[in-house]
């Protein structure tokens, strides 16, 4: 490899870009990046500008880690202009900042951190079977994982809301939010999750409210480009381009709010049989463009406790799709099945089928039910409304309603 073209800068007052962060549980926030000018030397007086050369913060490097191999290694003598090294003893600086002598005042140019653009609650689980899979379903070890999350994760920003054991977790899309639980779910962590929503920004002239929006690429066979247009078109999205990209498929851009694409991606690999691609990145907020229909039918919530019954399922099926096969736990207020129509249904799915000494004939055939409809964690997130949640746990994730009790819920709705 050629030798780093900063031979020049080495006299020069000690500037670095920092490109990459992570947490350290013995030396801290580690800041890794470029080292443009300068020497970095452990014990150096240094401070943190951010992209319009305001400072962040001042200290003094504790440790300078190079890269020799897999592995990093302290330097006691310095880092010169042209070394990539990781450098401790900041804690509010992150990426896109600017790490320099006290002398410099001048920010290096950087590209800014796209804000994030969708939230969902993370809350502690308070479903009549919490605690009996995972071993870490307080709030306060729920709290420090997402704040470990946070400090190594520019993306990701963690916040206290005002509900009881619950914290607002912004990110990206519900795809990284949905690796991250997936993490703390086979970490042994219980939680209930909500419906992802975008976060929202308001004009600070006119007022407005503003919403993201986010710039998509599709790669589609041609046959799938109709249905692909029409059902983005009815989530309000616009078509920017559209032309063969060869090998008989066709490229798609558009301009879309981030809320419509919320649960888009099971139906999109539905509608081109899982042969498309969809690419999106954040682009800029544009004024609310109204309410999106998602289209989503009514489910069967369970009205009591205890294990479902084969019988029962079996009569239920005419209703909707199950999400539960027979013999599983379930409690009052948990979403069983997607309901055929559009309202919810409170269903008894553990009745069992009555017993007499009386044989007819063709009545005590072996039950047969459809295999149920099993959820991903991501389809489970994108699926449920705002009045209902997602448990997860180690082994299981559940649909539930927030409130479970079917009389509260109807109250309550009454009274929005």
């Amino acid at each position: 490899m050629p030798p780093p073209k900063a031979e020049a800068r080495k006299d020069e007052p000690f500037q670095m870009l920092s490109v990459l962060i992570e947490s350290d549980p013995f030396l801290g926030r580690l800041l890794t990046g470029r080292i443009e000018s300068g020497k970095a030397v452990p014990g150096m007086a240094i401070h943190a500008l951010s992209r319009d050369g305001k400072e962040i913060e001042r200290g003094r490097i504790t440790k300078v880690l190079a890269f020799r191999g897999l592995k990093r290694q302290p330097i006691d003598e310095g880092a010169e202009a042209g070394d990539i090294v990781a450098i401790a003893g900041l804690s509010k600086a992150t990426v896109a900042d600017t790490l320099c002598a006290m002398e410099v005042t001048e920010a290096l140019p950087a590209q800014p951190i796209d804000p994030p653009t969708i939230s969902m609650t993370v809350s502690v689980n308070d479903s009549p079977l919490a605690g009996r899979e995972g071993d870490k379903v307080q709030s306060r070890v729920i709290a420090a994982r997402l704040q470990k999350e946070a400090e190594s994760n520019v993306a990701i920003r963690v916040t206290e809301t005002a509900e009881k054991d619950a914290y607002e977790v912004a990110g990206r899309g519900e795809l990284q939010l949905g690796v991250l639980i997936e993490g703390m779910r086979r970490e042994g962590f219980e939680v209930s999750i909500s419906r992802p929503r975008v976060v929202f920004q308001t004009d600070p002239e006119t007022g407005e409210r503003l919403e993201p929006i986010e710039d998509v690429m599709i790669d589609v066979d041609d046959e799938f480009t109709g249905i692909v247009i029409e059902k983005l078109s009815a989530r309000k999205a616009e078509l920017k381009d559209m032309g063969p990209s060869g090998a008989g498929k066709t490229r798609i851009s558009l301009m879309s709010p981030s809320r419509s694409l919320i649960g888009y991606q099971g139906e999109f690999l539905t509608d081109t049989r899982g042969s498309g691609v969809l690419n999106r990145v954040f682009s800029h907020y544009e004024p609310y463009k109204g309410p999106i229909d998602a289209g989503r039918k009514g489910v069967l919530v369970s009205n009591s406790d205890g294990e479902t019954a084969a019988y029962a399922l079996w009569n239920l099926e005419e209703r909707g799709t199950m999400f539960v096969g027979a013999g599983e736990k379930t409690y009052q207020g948990m979403i069983i099945g997607e309901n055929s129509r559009s309202d919810d249904l409170d269903v008894n799915p553990m009745k069992a089928k009555q017993l007499t000494n009386v044989r007819a004939s063709g009545k005590d055939e072996a039950v047969r039910l459809t295999p149920p409809r099993k959820l991903t964690l991501e389809q489970a997130i994108a699926y449920i409304e705002e009045d209902e949640l997602v448990e997860v746990t180690p082994k299981n994730i559940r649909l539930r309603k927030k409130v479970l009790n079917p009389s509260f819920r109807k109250k309550r709705v009454r009274e929005d």
